[in-house]
């Protein structure tokens, strides 16, 4: 038999991402005292995470594609000397094909296997595998669904409304609310659509849509060998369009016995298949029930991620390399004991009063809060362009309280902080809303959003914003000073183009 190769932390890491998230592996990567690695599009030349790579390599091609790339990030991965690959979220993230693409490379992923993927990132094989483990998922189809007709069928057997969702990918793209038959041929082909093109898979199914319901997710971590624990639930109710915009932990909707509960289920169910890494098991909690379902799970690191770190003190990140390194959890989970309230404001670029309509443009002005119990996870820094290449998350502001409303007050004040002008932000939006009486109560559902009269921040000084920005530019004399711009040549690494004459900068520390 061969040999089992020795437990260690990888050598040098390969982050197969971008923004907010690359920055946030990067950092925990270097104080393992790991080799980091990057890939970058000819869009993100001026990243700040590539400033903490030590080499990183441009991946040439259309910048909205070149992350979907599976041989590009790959050959870059070989090119660079990886022994390891981190997908962290978004893009190849959750596709299996990647994952063992990687292994078949002599590189480990950081996260679950292939096989792992491809049975519980896929939503039809991941309610089968639940209900296999005994947890209740909502009504609805364990094939997929792709004629209008049988559609129809099945959607007047469980009942209208119902929801048209994609098997493959998560962040509420690929999926339709239909509330009659009439509406779903359309909603059909858009989300097969809208699929295909986010995820390379356009496969659909049809399951019974709650009008009234909480989502609650459980963060778990496997350690590839069979045990798995649960690190407590998430509270991820406040949404627009299917996209979480809050989070908070723990669920003001569940008493602490029936979160304990889904928890357990949740780590039963990733042990049944030897899960290996991070992993968030997703709900429904219909209002006013103790009742759960489960939906989906998520096989890889959340964007919300850091609202468990901050409440059980652990950084997931290292935990992901650690258990990719065939070391374990870095912990007794008999001792975990998580502590206080965190919530976290999901800071996007997107215009409230305007339906939430993308804002693009180069950022002139910005500024993240500080200060006791507040963290900020961002990529966003002036003179970088907010472009339509990507995602609009800029960055995530998270508090941390002794009891929740302490965690509010604190995110309050931090969101009031938060300066970013001239692109319009999510951040004055849900500064009132966590503010306002439903959601202080804690008994809002996925409908809060919908529910509100009116959209737009209310009593927000816009003037505020552009104020700042004008003193910011006027102290810098000539604007924001421009970030230092680097750029590769294919798989040729990349330069500071400061110093171009003097000759290419392969390496930096």
């Amino acid at each position: 038999m061969p040999r089992r190769a020795a437990a260690r932390l990888p050598r040098r890491l390969l982050i197969a991402n971008r923004g907010e998230i690359a920055l946030r592996i990067a950092r925990t990567a270097r104080r393992l005292g790991l080799e980091v690695l990057g890939v970058f599009s000819s869009a993100d030349a001026g990243l700040p995470h590539l400033r903490l790579c030590h080499r990183a390599a441009e991946l040439p091609g259309d910048p909205r594609r070149v992350y979907l790339d599976i041989k590009g990030v790959l050959a870059a991965a070989k090119y660079l000397g990886a022994d390891a690959v981190h997908p962290g979220y978004g893009f190849l993230a959750e596709n299996a094909a990647f994952a063992a693409t990687v292994e078949k490379a002599g590189m480990a992923f950081v996260g679950p296997t292939a096989a792992q993927i491809r049975k519980l990132g896929d939503k039809l094989a991941a309610r089968q595998a639940a209900i296999d483990a005994g947890v209740p998922v909502v009504p609805g189809t364990l094939e997929p669904v792709a004629d209008p007709k049988e559609a129809a069928r099945i959607a007047r057997k469980i009942g209208f409304p119902v929801l048209i969702k994609a098997a493959a990918g998560g962040g509420g793209r690929g999926m339709r609310v239909v509330e009659r038959e009439a509406q779903l041929r359309e909603s059909l082909e858009v989300a097969q659509s809208e699929s295909q093109a986010a995820f390379g898979d356009g496969r659909v199914f049809v399951e019974k849509y709650f009008r009234a319901v909480r989502h609650v997710e459980i963060q778990v971590l496997g350690d590839g060998r069979g045990k798995a624990v649960h690190l407590g639930e998430r509270e991820c109710s406040v949404q627009r369009r299917h996209q979480k915009l809050i989070e908070e932990s723990p669920t003001p909707a569940l008493p602490a016995s029936v979160a304990a509960e889904m928890g357990e289920r949740a780590a039963k169910l990733a042990a049944s298949v030897n899960y290996r890494g991070a992993g968030t098991m997703e709900f429904l909690v219909p209002a006013n029930s103790r009742e759960y379902f489960f939906i989906e799970m998520n096989t890889r690191l959340q964007v919300e991620h850091p609202v468990t770190e901050m409440r059980f003190g652990l950084d997931l990140v290292e935990e992901q390399l650690r258990v990719a390194g065939g070391l374990g959890f870095s912990f007794d989970p008999k001792k975990l004991e998580p502590r206080g309230h965190a919530i976290e404001a999901r800071v996007i670029a997107e215009d409230p009063a305007a339906n939430f309509r993308p804002s693009l443009g180069v950022l002139k002005a910005l500024q993240w809060p500080s200060g006791p119990g507040v963290r900020v996870d961002a990529w966003a820094e002036e003179g970088l362009e907010v472009s339509a290449h990507y995602d609009s998350l800029l960055g995530k502001v998270l508090a941390w309280g002794q009891t929740r409303e302490e965690a509010i007050q604190r995110l309050t004040l931090a969101l009031g902080e938060t300066i970013v002008a001239p692109v319009a932000t999510t951040a004055p939006f849900i500064a009132q809303v966590i503010n306002e009486k439903p959601f202080r109560s804690g008994k809002y559902d996925t409908g809060l959003l919908g529910a509100r009269k009116d959209a737009a921040p209310r009593g927000l000084d816009a003037r505020a914003a552009v104020l700042a920005a004008a003193e910011r530019l006027s102290r810098n004399g000539h604007g924001a000073v421009p970030p230092l711009v680097y750029r590769g040549r294919g798989l040729s690494g990349w330069q500071n183009a400061c110093a171009a004459q003097e000759g290419d900068v392969e390496d930096r520390a």
